[in-house]
């Protein structure tokens, strides 16, 4: 099965449609008035709709099991067409268009079924997906003409007695999104020459400044007491799924202590120093952070 660990869980939604094709009005007109013999067809394909949504990973091998939270089968009768349309939503980190797709082929099967002992001319047609909302064709084009900085604070770098990780990780992470790191600098863990970069670089006018490092506990973990007091405008919202994303993975991530907000016109992250977290960290906050520059463009949706 694909590793789908480094996902967020969302709202996703989605809705496949079937037709069952008849070729006789007497066949229409018993589906409508209940008096096929083998039963309700209507019911009948719901309930089997439904075991159905309920049960794709079982059938499907690469699909992923998952919370059904809501689901829904409704017919439409267009002349001798019965359309059936399902409609499935999961909070979870993967999509749930297989799922839709499933009801509705099972659905349809069961009509199938149940009128051909009186419609020797019935075939299932067009089973298909109409509608998906929730995953990552959902995440608008942002901003890609941003000016970026990454910052590494860590006296052993800064040393040269150990290599930066976090910081290359960090770049990579943004060329993903077609980002460029316009400045990579490497400092050691100094309150004032941390705060001096950050407002140089706000000065500079940068978009997007990450420093990664000295988000800890230690007594040389200082980013966050340097940067905290020149953030003009708070965005706790931030680092809070960053944590609970991280917490999902290692129990340790409630010890980091970044902040993030903008100085004037300058976003500012403050991201662990290992390599692994700074990852995930990229992980829980892109794409979806860039939103935050069409809105102060005045762009909000």
């Amino acid at each position: 099965m694909v590793n789908i660990t480094h996902k967020s869980s969302t709202l996703r939604k989605a809705i496949a449609t079937a037709t069952v094709q008849t070729s006789l009005q007497s066949t229409i007109d018993a589906v409508e008035q209940r008096k096929v013999p083998k039963g309700d067809v209507f019911e009948f394909a719901r309930a089997a709709g439904l075991l159905a949504i309920k049960k794709t990973s079982d059938v499907i091998p690469d699909c992923h099991p998952l919370p059904v939270e809501y689901a829904a089968i409704t017919y439409l009768v267009e002349g001798l067409s019965l359309h059936i349309s399902v409609e499935v939503h999961t909070i979870y980190k993967t999509g749930v268009e297989v799922e839709a797709m499933h009801g509705a082929s099972v659905a349809a099967l069961v009509i199938y079924d149940m009128l051909k002992p009186i419609d020797k001319n019935v075939v299932i047609q067009n089973i298909g997906l109409k509608e998906k909302k929730g995953g990552k064709s959902d995440l608008k084009k942002f901003q890609q003409d941003l000016t970026c900085a990454v910052i590494v604070c860590s006296d052993r770098v800064s040393k040269g007695e150990k290599q930066d990780t976090a910081g290359k990780s960090i770049i990579a992470a943004l060329e993903k999104f077609e980002l460029n790191c316009n400045h990579y600098e490497v400092i050691p863990d100094d309150f004032d020459l941390i705060q001096k970069t950050a407002l140089k670089l706000a000065d500079t006018g940068y978009d997007l400044v990450i420093f990664t490092g000295g988000t800890g506990l230690s007594s040389r973990d200082v980013t966050p007491e340097a940067i905290n007091p020149l953030i003009t405008q708070h965005i706790p919202g931030i680092m809070e799924v960053a944590r609970n994303y991280g917490q999902l993975r290692t129990r340790y991530a409630m010890l980091s202590r970044g902040v993030a907000g903008f100085i004037e016109n300058t976003m500012v992250l403050t991201l662990p120093g290992s390599q692994k977290a700074a990852e995930e960290t990229m992980e829980a906050l892109f794409p979806q952070l860039l939103h935050v520059f069409d809105v102060r463009v005045g762009d909000p949706h």
